[in-house]
């Protein structure tokens, strides 16, 4: 309000001042005369004043002209002028029109559209790394895996842009299932920029992949470097990673080398279940089977394991029944309650033809937790006591259609594994495969093939079920029976099943 007044009274004062000042001419005496050769002009002094304003204007005027004249030379002759940066500015801004279309259209999935905009936008701008990557992006949208692969290897040529450029193209060829050139790109894009998690991550998978174990622990390094990676879990999957390596070596016959890598792997990370077998074996074959105790002993502490009880077993392959029962409870007095340890527990007195006391170890878990495994144990202690084949084959034909029980599972995809490894055959996922309960029918748990013999018992040619053999060494090939007291439909699910050897039956002597 003030403000207003104030410029009203400005505007005021000066109409007053420029009335004042033109009477004041008006009414002076006297004038301008100019002379230029025999031409005389008298001027008033109001038209003085008018006359010497006109000129002025003139010549700011003629000034303007001689400057255009001379910018539209220097156009002309390709000098940056004011008219020059003129249409610059009207390019740039068309281009940067057609840039936030393609931008739009690229946003709304519309990838020929967003590519034709794109290289509408490139004619007008010159920023080719914008537009360059705009277009590699819609063709990729739109499908012209060509196209964006030309634009993807010119953002490699320009220093800015390059890592952008080889990301894309290390995509294209993991889309394309081309594993090598991927991994050399992912290489070439960790070496731009270590710290980018993705590329971290690709990269790691692709050499977990290629059993590139050495490399893999670079990448698993840097990724604890710059902080994508917790401690705790850098130092289970480094774990993951030398034991790989040990088993590489292993299958390379360099027996030293393999066991300070298991060592290793063990230390790193004591209760990953694959290192302290390695680790135990390791040990066992430099003649050191107190170590090798001491490492299953800690990881059963930390995850009872039917594998763990299987390394325990090879440390003395030549021990009897009782002396396996009573070695064994070194591990069997670690979790009694557990589930594995029960189990194990009652396998070894199986072995030892305590059939009672594997009753008692057992307990329940036959009707509370039903498994392949506990019911295949249960169908054993029922013959060893001697009940009707029909109670025997009715547990044996509960235990076929039973779930596995737990089994090497990736948590990725859920497909199931025979023994771990430490990238899945299925999902190539790595560091993934966890001792879970697999759903029944998925995989046949090996303890439940191995103790089927020693239940079921030989068939003779007749086809007539002989007696049990109370030991592994006593029994020849045999085969589940087929014999009309099992229950409808149960005969033929029942596999048939190879007498393994001694030493690998769980729970018996040689």
């Amino acid at each position: 309000m003030l403000w207003s007044l104030v410029k009203i009274l400005v505007f005021v004062t000066l109409i007053g001042a420029a009335t004042f000042g033109a009477s004041y001419l008006l009414e002076l005496e006297g004038g301008v005369r100019i002379a230029l050769g025999a031409t005389e002009f008298n001027l008033t002094p109001i038209r003085a004043v008018i006359g010497l304003i006109l000129l002025v204007l003139v010549i700011w005027l003629l000034m303007k002209l001689a400057g255009l004249l001379i910018a539209v030379l220097r156009f002309i002759n390709g000098d940056e002028t004011a008219l020059s940066r003129y249409f610059d500015r009207n390019r740039e801004r068309k281009g940067f029109n057609a840039l936030s279309d393609s931008l739009m259209a690229l946003a709304s999935g519309e990838g020929r559209l967003a590519m034709s905009k794109a290289q509408k936008a490139e004619k007008f701008l010159d920023r080719t790394d914008l537009t360059t990557l705009v277009i590699a992006q819609a063709a990729e949208v739109a499908g012209d895996k060509r196209r964006a692969e030309e634009a993807y290897k010119k953002l490699v040529t320009d220093e800015r842009t390059r890592f952008v450029g080889v990301r894309g193209l290390m995509k294209q060829k993991l889309a394309e299932g081309d594993t090598d050139k991927a991994m050399k790109l992912a290489e070439k894009a960790f070496a731009l920029k270590p710290q980018h998690v993705e590329v971290q991550d690709t990269l790691l998978k692709l050499q977990a992949a290629n059993a590139d174990w050495k490399g893999a622990r670079g990448t698993l390094k840097a990724k604890l470097r710059h902080g994508a990676l917790p401690r705790d879990v850098h130092k289970r999957r480094d774990a993951v990673l030398a034991l790989s390596e040990a088993k590489t070596v292993l299958a390379e016959d360099s027996s030293i080398e393999m066991r300070e890598a298991a060592i290793e792997a063990n230390r790193l990370s004591p209760d990953l279940i694959p290192a302290a077998v390695f680790a135990a074996r390791a040990y066992a074959e430099q003649g050191k089977p107190k170590y090798a105790t001491r490492v299953l002993k800690k990881a059963w502490e930390a995850s009872p394991h039917p594998d763990l009880a299987a390394a325990f077993a090879a440390l003395e392959p030549d021990e009897t029944p009782e002396e396996r029962l009573k070695r064994f409870k070194v591990l069997t007095r670690i979790h009694p309650e557990h589930r594995e340890t029960r189990l194990l527990l009652a396998e070894l007195l199986i072995g030892a033809e305590d059939y009672p006391a594997a009753r008692r170890a057992l307990g329940d878990l036959a009707v509370t937790a039903p498994d392949a495994r506990a019911l295949t144990i249960m169908a054993a202690v029922e013959r060893g006591e001697g009940a009707p084949d029909a109670i025997v084959k009715g547990w044996l034909t509960r235990a076929v259609s039973a779930p596995r029980g737990p089994q090497w599972t990736c948590e990725n995809c859920h497909h199931i594994h025979s023994e771990w490894t430490p990238v899945c055959d299925h999902c190539q996922a790595f560091d993934t495969l966890a001792w879970r309960d697999a759903p029944a029918g998925d995989y046949q748990t090996p303890m439940s093939q191995q103790m089927l013999p020693l239940i079921v018992g030989r068939v003779d040619e007749g086809g007539s079920n002989l007696p049990m053999a109370t030991t592994p060494a006593e029994t020849g090939d045999m085969a589940p029976d087929a014999g009309a007291d099992t229950p409808e439909g149960a005969a033929s699910e029942i596999p048939e099943a190879e007498v393994l050897p001694p030493e690998e039956t769980p729970g018996r002597s040689s």
